[in-house]
């Protein structure tokens, strides 16, 4: 079972996934169709940013990810013997 601080840090991280996740979703889906002069286009960055931002944390996300691979893999490296 997990400790108390092990469930909150999860949860804190479940909540701020759907935060971000509403928030992107609404910049991307539901702002369109809002009329420009309205209050909530103050809220969000420019639309081309919507593509700018999610391109960036996948490149970033998979430079940790093969960085992450190549440690363990040069970690676990087995010189070979020669006889």
């Amino acid at each position: 079972m997990a400790s108390g601080a092990d469930q909150a840090a999860g949860m804190s991280l479940v909540v701020f996934s759907l935060l971000l996740f509403s928030y992107y979703t609404v910049w991307v889906i539901v702002l369109p169709f809002v009329d420009s002069d309205h209050f909530l286009h103050r809220c969000f960055l420019p639309r081309e940013y919507s593509v700018i931002l999610p391109g960036v944390a996948a490149v970033i996300l998979l430079l940790c990810v093969g960085a992450f691979t190549a440690t363990i893999m040069w970690k676990n490296h087995k010189p070979k013997k020669v006889d």
